[in-house]
């Protein structure tokens, strides 16, 4: 099984500088690019089988582009949300701040301010790709369209890491992941790749 494993492009919380999360913003017009860009590339790259996406809205558009490309249906999961971050979501940093003062819960299975807990995040994140990974054929082409957070966590499941390991993986916009299963071996191919953006990149230095 291949997974292709994508984050959604830039979104309206990344200039407004505000906390996202749950939070609902769509894509920017550079998101819509960038996720238009990524499409036309994962498309060329890959025969993908099925999309499995967020149901938020950013990663929804960033999907429904990567499905019109490769001519792939997608299922939209809330189980491939970000992390819950309950009362914040949406605010301003400073508001976050002020509001709800950054606590540190003693035991991963706390959460505060109506969020979801870290072991919450993590099971949610077992059960996303658990579901992928055995409900497909063994040698289906899958993409995911997700969320910085919740990719992490999914990178966690896949690589069968420990609760507690402090080992995870960053995604910038659209950063696309690609990762392997063959019989019971895992294997890491590449990691956000942003080759796709070369061209916004050229277009920016002219």
């Amino acid at each position: 099984m291949d997974l292709l494993i994508i984050r959604h492009g830039q979104s309206e919380a990344d200039i407004l500088n505000v906390i996202e999360g749950r939070a609902d913003f769509a894509l920017t017009d550079l998101g819509h690019r960038q996720a238009a860009l990524m499409a036309r590339w994962a498309a060329s790259y890959m025969r993908i089988d099925k999309i499995f996406s967020s149901s938020l809205k950013r990663a929804r558009q960033t999907a429904e582009k990567l499905s019109a490309a490769a001519r792939a249906p997608v299922e939209f999961s809330d189980e491939l949300m970000e992390w819950n971050n309950g009362l914040i979501a949406g605010l301003s940093r400073e508001d976050a701040q002020e509001k709800y003062p950054e606590p540190k819960p003693k035991h991963p299975h706390v959460a505060v301010y109506e969020q979801e807990s870290a072991i919450e995040f993590r099971a949610r994140a077992e059960t996303a790709l658990s579901k992928i990974i055995n409900e497909n054929p063994p040698d289906a082409k899958i993409a995911i369209v997700s969320h910085g957070g919740m990719i992490a966590k999914l990178f966690q499941s896949f690589l069968m890491l420990p609760f507690g390991a402090k080992i995870g993986i960053r995604s910038g916009d659209t950063g696309a992941h690609h990762w392997k299963i063959e019989g019971d071996a895992r294997s890491v191919v590449f990691a956000n790749s942003l080759i796709h953006l070369d061209e916004l990149t050229k277009e920016e230095s002219q």
